[in-house]
C-alpha cells in the first residue's frame, strides 16, 4: 500500500483542478479556450525550466513531446470541445470514465494486473460522478462525447506513458519538460485559430497566475511525482475528486445548491477512493533519478 503522503500530494492535484471551472468562468475571457491553455502550460513550464536549469537530450525530445501533447494539447483541447458541446454534468461524467482506461492501458503497457476490486472503484467513481454532475434533462450531442471520451484517452494514455517511459530526472523537471512542450504545441493552434487576448485586467492576471503557478505548474509536479510513487492506476482514481472539487467550490462560493443525491454521489466517490487506495497490489518504488542517467530513448 502506497505512502499516505504520496497519497494525499497527489490528490491534491485534482482537488486543485477541480477550481479550474469557477476561475475560467469568473476570472477569464470567454470562447479562447486553446489561448488560455497556451497561457497555462507555457509560461508556467518556462518558468520552472529556469528554476530547474536542466534541458532534455535530443534524443528525449519526441516522447516529451508525445507526452506533451497528449497530457496538455490534446486533452485541454477535447476538454473544451466536449465543455462547449454537450452539459458540464455530461463532460464530468464522460471523463470520468479515465481510470477504467487507464487500468486496461497499465495492463497492456506495463503488465499491471487487473483486479476485480479496481474495476469495482472506478465503476463506484464514475457512478458517484454522474450522481453529482449528472441533470436528467442532458442533451447529448455525438461530436460533444467523441470529444469528452477522446479527451480521456488522451489523458489516460499520458498517465500510463508517463509511468512507462520514467525520464531519470526530478518530478518538478519533468513537469517543467512537459509543459513547455505541450505548451509549443498549442501556440500555433491558438495563433491561428483563435482571436488575440484582450490587455488583460487585474481579474485575468489572478486567473491566470492561479491556473498557470497553481493549477499547472504545482499540480503537474504533484500529479507526475505521484505517477512514479503510486502508480497511474491509483493515481487516476484521484481524479474523481476533480468534479467532487467543483462541485463543493460551487456551493461554497456560488451559493450553488447541494441535493440529496449530490451528497451521495460525494459519499460513493469517497468510497471508491477508499476502495481504489487498499487495492492494487503494492505501490511501484521510487523512480531513481540521477542527472546523469540515461533514458531508454538514449
Amino acid at each position: 500500500m502506497p505512502k499516505t503522503s504520496d497519497v494525499l500530494l497527489t490528490a491534491l492535484a485534482p482537488a486543485i483542478w477541480g477550481s479550474t471551472y469557477i476561475v475560467t468562468t469568473e476570472l477569464l475571457p470567454p470562447g479562447m479556450p486553446l489561448t488560455l491553455g497556451l497561457l497555462r502550460a507555457l509560461p508556467a513550464g518556462l518558468i520552472l525550466l529556469v528554476a530547474v536549469r536542466q534541458l532534455p537530450s535530443l534524443a528525449m525530445l519526441p516522447r516529451l513531446f508525445a507526452l506533451g501533447f497528449l497530457n496538455f494539447t490534446l486533452f485541454w483541447s477535447l476538454l473544451f470541445v466536449a465543455a462547449y458541446r454537450l452539459p458540464g454534468g455530461v463532460a464530468a461524467t464522460l471523463g470520468a470514465t479515465q481510470p477504467l482506461i487507464v487500468l486496461f492501458l497499465s495492463r497492456a503497457a506495463l503488465g499491471t494486473a487487473i483486479r476485480p476490486l479496481g474495476v469495482l472503484a472506478a465503476l463506484g467513481g464514475l457512478a458517484g460522478v454522474a450522481f453529482l454532475v449528472l441533470s436528467p434533462n442532458a442533451v447529448l450531442d455525438p461530436l460533444g462525447i467523441a470529444a469528452a471520451f477522446g479527451g480521456a484517452l488522451s489523458m489516460a494514455a499520458g498517465t500510463v506513458l508517463t509511468r512507462k517511459w520514467q525520464f531519470p530526472v526530478p518530478p518538478l523537471t519533468l513537469t517543467a519538460w512537459q509543459l513547455t512542450t505541450g505548451g509549443l504545441l498549442l501556440l500555433p493552434l491558438a495563433l491561428f485559430l483563435e482571436p488575440a487576448f484582450p490587455f488583460p485586467t487585474a481579474e485575468n492576471l489572478v486567473g491566470l497566475a492561479w491556473l498557470g503557478l497553481v493549477g499547472a505548474a504545482l499540480t503537474y509536479f504533484f500529479w507526475f511525482r505521484g505517477i512514479a510513487r503510486i502508480g497511474p492506476s491509483r493515481a487516476a482514481l484521484l481524479g474523481f475528486l476533480s468534479p467532487l472539487s467543483a462541485v463543493l467550490l460551487g456551493w461554497v462560493l456560488l451559493g450553488q445548491a447541494l441535493t440529496p443525491l449530490q451528497v451521495a454521489g460525494a459519499v460513493l466517490v469517497l468510497a471508491s477512493l477508499w476502495l481504489g487506495r487498499v487495492t492494487g497490489g503494492p505501490a511501484p518504488s521510487a523512480v531513481a533519478t540521477p542527472s546523469h542517467a540515461k533514458t531508454p530513448a538514449e
